[in-house]
């Protein structure tokens, strides 16, 4: 088993963006939506127009030149290809820190935040702590290798990601996540490897326990129906992903537009919004995490992983320093007194007014500022 890291460059073959702007303009549609709103899904109209532009005004070549401009890698771990980005900061104090993103995300959504971690000084923050950043694609998701056997879940990623940082010579490091990214940084606490000093995530999983329910508080309130929202409503998609991955598979590889549908739907229901995704992101921005899917063909491969870890969104006892920042319109947003009991050695808690499940993506400077907060008081 070689440990050999290579330089890597994304380069979608022209053929691949032809053959995409052909089976967009080809697309057989169904008949509008019986409502006047995203209730049973992406509207038929805001659909045709994103994958109109997809089709005739989107460049890839431009996405594809801001990865290009980051120092890019991948290396073999267990076996499998994994891709990531790795900038080093020039600051000789810098503290190692892997972000893991989750679905439907990918590398992209920290594009914005890596340069204010890694040179806060070009940044105007010649004072605040410096990182270097690594950044890593889920297997299965984006440039990352696909599993071809099953056991690639949760606590199998965690490793990877230590035995990752470990390859890149770092004896020290922390690690930040939501979604899916949430369940793995969590599970690289629970393996508590000596190198890590803490962890910051942005959607704890922390969860309402049945004595809480006789004395909640508005807020807590709020978080409880929001729950219960998303279990009745929101919660499809990780149902049949869980359960059938391979079936809704086949129509994520062979349709661009079941593939934008399937990511935008996500776009408009999670982030920090006024009703359209464009609110809180571009439009191009947008369609560079749903190309980045379509081009790898990841459909499948990242729905997978809710097969692998259908049980990993759970609470547990982390014995590690833990920080959290709840962004305004996180699916959910639990209380402090429950994040306790889970983490013991809280010692960044902060409740933002604005940004949403994509946080570094939609709020990349508060998201910069609570790191920074985080792991500066991890460091003391």
């Amino acid at each position: 088993m070689t440990n050999a890291i290579t330089a890597f460059r994304a380069d979608v073959p022209q053929e691949a963006l032809d053959d995409l702007r052909l089976r967009l303009r080809s697309t057989r549609w169904p008949e509008p939506q019986t409502v006047g709103d995203w209730s049973q899904g992406v509207p038929l109209t805001a659909l045709r127009d994103l994958c109109d532009y997809w089709a005739d005004g989107y460049d890839w070549r431009r996405c594809e030149a801001t990865l290009n401009a980051l120092p890019q890698f991948t290396t073999a771990i267990d076996g499998l290809s994994i891709h990531f980005i790795h900038v080093r900061s020039p600051r000789p104090d810098a503290l190692p820190l892997i972000l893991t993103h989750g679905w439907p995300g990918s590398v992209l959504e920290f594009l914005k935040v890596i340069e204010p971690l890694t040179d806060p000084a070009a940044h105007g923050a010649p004072d605040a702590p410096a990182f270097h950043v690594v950044v890593p694609s889920l297997p299965g998701y984006g440039f990352s290798g696909k599993p071809t056997a099953t056991g690639w879940g949760v606590e199998t990623i965690a490793q990877s990601w230590i035995q990752l940082m470990r390859r890149l010579g770092y004896d020290r490091f922390a690690a930040q996540g939501g979604d899916w990214g949430a369940a793995v940084t969590s599970a690289i606490a629970m393996a508590a490897p000596p190198e890590c000093i803490g962890i910051h995530l942005n959607m704890p999983l922390v969860f309402p326990e049945e004595s809480d329910f006789a004395d909640l508080t508005p807020a807590e309130a709020k978080t409880v129906e929001r729950m219960q929202y998303y279990q009745e409503h929101d919660s499809g998609y990780a149902k049949l992903q869980g359960t059938r991955p391979q079936t809704i598979g086949y129509g994520l590889a062979d349709s661009p537009v079941a593939q934008a549908a399937w990511i935008y739907e996500k776009f408009q229901a999670w982030t920090d919004n006024r009703g359209v995704p464009e609110d809180a992101l571009t439009r191009d921005e947008i369609l560079d995490v749903i190309s980045l899917y379509w081009f790898t063909n990841s459909g499948a491969s990242s729905a997978r992983l809710y097969w692998e870890s259908a049980n990993a969104f759970q609470a547990r006892k982390l014995d590690l320093p833990v920080g959290v920042s709840i962004f305004a319109q996180e699916i959910f947003r639990p209380s402090r007194r429950w994040a306790k009991r889970s983490y013991p050695r809280l010692v960044h808690w902060n409740e933002l007014d604005a940004g949403g499940h994509f946080a570094a993506f939609e709020q990349p400077a508060l998201f910069v500022k609570e790191l920074r907060a985080c792991f500066s008081a991890m460091q003391g």
